[in-house]
């Protein structure tokens, strides 16, 4: 009886190991495309998400993605696998809705366009505007920016999209008390005023942006729209 049941047990071992080897070959991951991503590069999202000895079996990442996804990287919100083949996988990447960050006690501060702070970070990320000239006591993770004109996040929003239609990139945003926007472009101000005809704005700034590149001092867009071009846009160097 020992010796059949030991005969079992050798069975069943060879056929498991057997089976490792078959799903370690035939699932051996040897393409993977990442979408989603602008924050992290497709090779630190292949490292998050393909790590242990398992790490580039495809089989393998699509149950642990299912059971243990991976959580707690900063600006995402999920990362999904997909099976494409045996050997090819998808990582989807969804990230977090950012519209901006202000600075508050050393710590960048990352709202999404509902005025809620998404993420604490130590780094500034490239390509998401900072944003001042907003007064505030306290700034809590997952609670909003407490500011006293909410309407001020659905202009950041506005603002950062036609940022993306018009390939523009502003270093910082600024508000003054009666929600006059300036847009810092290194040493260039640009003076927008109210939020009134922001596309044509921003389209004209598309046109002229190069103009002032390097240079210092305000470029005056308050008064543009296309009725008003000639002489309601003047750059005025610094002395």
């Amino acid at each position: 009886m020992r010796d059949r049941k030991a005969l079992i047990a050798v069975i069943a071992a060879a056929i498991l190991l057997v089976l490792i080897c078959v799903v370690w070959e035939y699932f051996g991951v040897e393409e993977v495309k990442v979408t989603g991503n602008t924050k992290y590069t497709d090779e630190e999202i292949e490292d998050m998400v393909m790590t242990g000895f398992f790490g580039h079996n495809s089989l393998y990442l699509y149950i642990k993605n299912k059971t243990g996804p991976v959580e707690g990287i900063p600006f995402i919100e999920k990362l999904d696998v997909e099976i494409d083949s045996p050997t090819e996988v998808t990582i989807n990447v969804y990230e977090k809705a950012v519209a901006g960050y202000v600075k508050y006690l050393g710590r960048y501060m990352y709202f999404d366009r509902d005025g809620i702070i998404v993420e604490s970070s130590t780094e500034a990320i490239p390509g998401i505007p900072y944003v001042t000239g907003l007064e505030f006591d306290e700034c809590v993770l997952y609670e909003p920016l407490p500011v006293q004109n909410d309407e001020i996040f659905s202009t950041i929003l506005a603002l950062t999209q036609l940022f993306d239609k018009y390939d523009l990139r502003a270093d910082r945003i600024y508000f003054d008390g009666d929600m006059n926007i300036t847009l810092y472009f290194n040493d260039a101000r640009v003076l927008i005023g109210s939020i009134d005809n922001i596309d044509e704005k921003m389209m004209k700034l598309e046109s002229i942006i190069s103009s002032i590149e390097g240079l210092s001092g305000e470029l005056h867009l308050e008064n543009y729209s296309v009725d008003k071009d000639e002489g309601y846009v003047t750059f005025e160097k610094d002395e």
